[in-house]
């Protein structure tokens, strides 16, 4: 019972990331021509699905689906944002992927904690991006050296980090709202549990 357990959980976080990954964020904003105008913001849901998971769920459990992701998404299906197969190796969204197990490890650390401090959690989910996004650096700037395209190194930095990292970065308040939410309904079940059990 505990093992098929796990298996639906298992199957429902990855098929959560997965999604996730697929679906670009896009927000209304005021336009002169229609009231508004849907704008598509250069990140997806995988970010956010992924911290939000993690503080659900163990990192330990999270990196296993994750790995399975990754490795799925290298040898099987193209089930990444932009593809798949062992050609994503040399594109350097790749470095980005491998860049959220730190981000994984960091936000476990505050799970741990058991607080539910907005602050702390911006603190290590901010510090979770930058390892992240240190890693996709690090992994673009050694292949753009290696294939002698020393050149992009700072294009490509623009678009992978300076351009997404703000919008990563808002998108961890509804995070945290829906994260806190989850906890308070947590909370109420049990105390609706221990009320029944005392009247009984």
């Amino acid at each position: 019972m505990i093992i098929k357990k796990n298996i639906y959980i298992f199957i429902v976080t990855f098929e959560s990331i997965l999604i996730s990954s697929m679906i670009p964020i896009k927000i209304p904003i005021p336009s002169i021509e229609n009231i508004y105008r849907v704008v598509e913001v250069p990140i997806n849901y995988q970010i956010p699905a992924v911290v939000l998971l993690t503080l659900i769920c163990s990192g330990e459990f999270l990196k296993t689906v994750y790995f399975f992701y990754i490795f799925i998404g290298l040898f099987f299906l193209p089930i990444f944002f932009d593809g798949g197969s062992l050609g994503y190796l040399i594109t350097p969204n790749f470095g980005y992927l491998i860049g959220i197990f730190p981000l994984i490890s960091i936000i476990s650390k505050f799970n741990k904690e058991n607080s539910l401090s907005f602050i702390k959690f911006m603190k290590y989910s901010i510090k979770g991006l930058i390892f992240m996004h240190f890693t996709g650096i690090l992994y673009l700037t050694f292949q753009l050296l290696v294939f002698n395209k020393q050149d992009l190194i700072f294009y490509n930095i623009g678009l992978f980090t300076l351009n997404k990292m703000p919008f990563q970065i808002i998108s961890l308040i509804p995070v945290y709202l829906i994260f806190n939410l989850i906890n308070k309904l947590k909370l109420k079940k049990w105390k609706i549990i221990l009320r029944v059990n005392w009247i009984i």
